[in-house]
């Protein structure tokens, strides 16, 4: 795993060993990269179940102003420092080793918004659906801000019909990892 582009480019990304942390195919990385790559610069990201940080970091690699990092996961927070280290990015980023809902309710009361919010909750979880509704309820996402949620599960294009608020702009397939772009409506 590496960072694509920008100022890190090329830089080598750890990730968690062991079957609980999925990290995001370079292939699916680029793609999705490649459709929002005007949209990153000087935005605040948040990178939830964030697992190695590949996301967040690369965004901060093409110039997002801030990156908060989040994950329940204590190994996940060791690597994602670790990789926030190696590619310099320090003075933006935040980490936070907490459960989803926690984070997203702490954050809320920091009146914190995001412009990118990246959610690659673990598959066959309804985890992605739930960080969604809250952070629509909690009124987290910016005015132009974009959601990207990757799933292996095609039933979740429904679910996420069924919430009040926001529209699904885009879907991209990559083999079996379907990236969903979801704005306010």
């Amino acid at each position: 795993m590496r960072v694509i582009s920008g100022k890190a480019r090329g830089k080598k990304l750890i990730s968690l060993e062991g079957l609980n942390t999925r990290p995001t195919l370079d292939r699916v990385k680029e793609a999705l990269f490649n459709i929002i790559q005007f949209n990153v610069e000087n935005k605040n990201i948040l990178d939830l179940f964030a697992g190695s940080g590949a996301l967040g970091i690369e965004a901060l690699s093409r110039g997002a102003k801030t990156a908060t990092f989040c994950d329940n996961s204590y190994d996940a927070i060791k690597v994602i420092k670790s990789n926030i280290e190696n590619t310099k990015n320090e003075d933006k980023s935040i980490v936070i080793n907490k459960d989803y809902s926690l984070a997203l309710n702490s954050l809320s009361k920091q009146n914190k918004k995001f412009d990118i919010i990246f959610l690659d909750p673990p598959y066959r979880t309804d985890f992605g659906i739930k960080s969604l509704e809250t952070i629509i309820k909690l009124n987290m996402l910016a005015e132009d801000g974009t959601i990207i949620l990757e799933t292996d599960d095609e039933k979740r294009e429904k679910e996420i019909e069924n919430i009040r608020g926001i529209e699904v702009f885009d879907k991209r397939k990559y083999g079996k990892v379907m990236l969903i772009f979801i704005r306010k409506e």
